[in-house]
Parts: structure tokens; C-alpha cells; sequence
């Protein structure tokens, strides 16, 4: 857990305000936007939610190639937990639900944060999403990790549940004061 993501934000630039409620309710759902991060292309799903809402046709078709707009930065106090982990020769590794169209232009922004890592699955490319077992599984074989060996850090319960059930230590992330609390337990800050 990272990065603030906030799409009502972004489309409040977009979409008038009185709609904006309906907007983000009805139009752009979790589940379409969820169709991103499991591999499906923007071209494909923006032409079928601009079908069937053409009057926020101009703000549907902003979505995809200025995603990284709705990444509002980085939460209080994670860059210096990253950094000094990094510091210390933990080895960082990733899971993110993100689309593989979406995730190249915010990774090459954010650069300077995921150098640090030494792998990152991205859930659009491997068209696994997080909480399916199968997304852990695969990044324990990738990282060439057993389950005990690493920790999850994710601020949605199913997701850090669902990785505890394959062995994964879990953190459910409440802000950087509790994980950087939890790290010093594992001896690791």
C-alpha cells in the first residue's frame, strides 16, 4: 500500500458536479474499472460504457490515458518505510492489481519508488487479480520465495486474508505508524 488513488478527484474536472454522484455510481463501477486491472483493454471496455453513457463519452475516453492522474501520491510516511527497507538490503517485491496498459506510463513516473523493488507482478498482465490465491502463488514462484518468508501488506482484508491462506504473513495496512511498528517487530526497520 502505497499510493492515494482518488477517482473522484480526477473526474471532478470532468464531469459536472451535480452528476458526479451518478457518475462514479453507476457509470465508472469498481467492477468496470476492475476489468482493467485483470487484463481487459480500455479501447474495448471505454467503447462499451461510452455506448451505454455517450452524454460522459469525453470523460470515459479521459480515463485510460490519464490514469495516472487518479494517483494523487504517496501515502504519509511510505517512502521513507520503502527507503529504509531498501537501505537495509530487504528485498522488496510487489503485487499490484493495475491494468498492463495503465501500469508502464505510472511505473515510468514513479520510477524513483519502484527501482527499489525487485520485482513487481502487475495483475493486468498476468490476468490474475488480487484476492484469487493463484496471483500469490505465482509471485511466491517468481520471487523465488516460500510463503513464511515473506509479508503482505495490503489495506483491503480479503486481499491480505486471502494471502495468509497460502502461508503469507499478512498486514492489514491502517497507515505507516502500525506497518513501520509491525516491521520493527520482524526485525526488519
Amino acid at each position: 500500500m502505497l499510493y492515494d488513488w482518488n477517482i473522484r478527484q480526477f473526474f471532478e474536472q470532468l464531469v459536472p458536479a451535480h452528476e458526479l454522484d451518478l457518475f462514479l455510481r453507476d457509470v465508472v463501477t469498481m467492477d468496470w474499472h476492475g476489468q482493467h486491472d485483470a487484463g481487459r483493454p480500455f479501447a474495448e471496455t471505454s467503447a462499451e460504457l461510452i455506448a451505454a453513457w455517450p452524454r460522459f463519452a469525453e470523460a470515459i475516453a479521459a480515463y485510460g490515458p490519464r490514469f495516472s492522474d487518479t494517483v494523487t501520491g504517496l501515502l504519509p510516511g511510505m517512502v521513507e518505510i520503502v527507503r529504509a527497507l531498501h537501505a537495509r538490503g530487504v528485498p522488496l517485491y510487489a503485487i499490484t492489481n493495475f491494468s498492463h496498459e495503465f501500469w508502464p506510463p505510472f511505473r515510468a513516473r514513479e520510477a524513483a519508488i519502484f527501482d527499489l523493488f525487485a520485482d513487481i507482478v502487475v495483475s493486468g498482465e498476468e490476468k490474475l487479480m488480487k484476492p484469487d490465491p493463484a496471483i500469490y502463488a505465482l509471485a511466491l514462484d517468481r520471487f523465488g520465495l516460500e510463503g513464511p518468508e515473506a509479508i503482505f501488506i495490503d489495506d483491503r482484508e480479503d486481499n491480505v486474508r486471502a494471502a495468509e491462506a497460502i502461508g503469507i504473513r499478512g498486514h492489514l495496512f491502517r497507515g505507516a505508524p502500525g506497518l513501520a511498528a509491525e516491521l520493527h517487530g520482524f526485525g526488519l526497520l
